[in-house]
């Protein structure tokens, strides 16, 4: 039985500037010695979690903040009716180690919070001694293990992505999931939009010049994205669930991969695409096949464009990898392109619908 399963997907976007860095221009890379833009991994998990279909299927991600004072305050209003408030701070105070919790309290950094995490601990509270101390508490929740990762995997995004904790009784998560940086599969040469806002009111009095102006760096590419997961890890983040459950949420994955898009930007270039080709295989170990880009993928001679030539060169260093180690994947594929385009390994189990592949994977490469 695999314990791992590889997400390969390529997906096209038109002009845009999907993700920047603090100088307002686009991220990149370079790779196999060629400029690539890059989208990174921390903006399409921020992108999928936030997302329509993740809180649909996935339910509410967790609540990430450094602000100990709002997360009070959220808490109290979130659990009001279970526990007083005292309850609450008292369990907000041991999960973050911090006393005296005020309207301006911050924690150390950064954290992913669980509103049934914090209920749990609250429970804690409501029934402990009076005289039960932090150290008591630890042994308890290390005994209970189970109980309080099933609380705090809740947030699936915690037990997909994971959580690091260095102090208080925050349960430290190690990720069932890495995602890579998406790279373009070529190299790109950006294009710079000189734009001006128009002031209506300036223009009225008869003047001109523009309110505003400024300098916008974008470009387009197919880019491929890379997730693995680590099906034992999630079944343990989650409190120790059943495969089956672990493979459901997978399922989930791979739509959320095939589809979401950052939204940076998207009111002035609007690329909203879909993937074009996704491949998913279970196997004995991640791996990536970001080197079937290494030599930046030429534009195609028949067609024109880098999408045909880009899926072509995926397919053929998995074939590849998967044939010279010996590795005994088990793949599947769903794509839009014409079947008769690219000649496919005939171990992969073509997929006629992203539906159908999601199926596959919850069947564990079965259906």
């Amino acid at each position: 039985m695999k314990n791992f399963i590889n997400f390969h997907v390529l997906i096209s976007h038109s002009p845009s500037c999907i993700n920047r860095d603090d100088m307002n221009m686009q991220k990149s890379a370079v790779f196999g010695g060629k400029r690539r833009v890059r989208i990174s991994s921390q903006s399409l998990k921020r992108a999928m979690r936030h997302s329509g279909y993740y809180l649909e299927h996935l339910g509410k991600p967790s609540i990430r903040t450094r602000s100990l004072g709002r997360i009070k305050a959220k808490s109290i209003e979130a659990l009001g009716e279970r526990f007083p408030a005292e309850t609450i701070v008292k369990a907000i105070e041991w999960i973050s180690e911090k006393s005296g919790i005020g309207e301006d309290s911050r924690a150390d950094a950064v954290a992913p919070w669980v509103m049934a995490e914090i209920a749990r601990f609250c429970e804690e509270i409501d029934k402990a001694d009076a005289d039960l101390d932090e150290k008591k508490l630890k042994k308890h929740i290390e005994k209970n293990a189970a109980e309080f990762r099933a609380a705090t995997g809740q947030a699936v995004d915690i037990a997909l992505s994971g959580r690091m904790a260095t102090s208080g009784l925050m349960i430290p998560v190690d990720g069932a999931m890495a995602v890579a940086h998406a790279i373009t599969t070529h190299t790109v040469d950006s294009d710079v939009d000189w734009f001006t806002a128009v002031d209506d009111l300036v223009e009225d009095e008869g003047e001109v010049g523009a309110g505003h102006l400024n300098t916008q760096e974008f470009s387009s590419g197919v880019f491929y994205r890379y997730a693995s997961l680590n099906i034992t890890q999630l079944q343990k983040n989650l409190g120790a669930v059943p495969r089956d459950r672990a493979l459901e949420i997978a399922g989930h994955l791979v739509h959320l991969l095939a589809t979401v898009v950052p939204d940076a930007k998207q009111q002035s270039f609007a690329a909203h695409n879909l993937a074009d080709a996704v491949l998913v295989s279970f196997a004995d170990q991640p791996l990536s096949l970001a080197n079937a880009f290494e030599k930046a993928v030429q534009a195609d001679q028949r067609q024109g464009g880098y999408r045909l030539p880009s899926f072509e060169a995926l397919l053929s260093h998995w074939d590849r990898l998967d044939t010279g180690y010996g590795l005994g994947e088990h793949p599947a594929l769903f794509s839009i392109f014409d079947r008769d385009v690219v000649a496919l390994p005939d171990r992969v189990a073509v997929q006629p619908n992203l539906a159908a592949l999601q199926a596959w994977i919850a069947g564990d490469g079965q259906a």
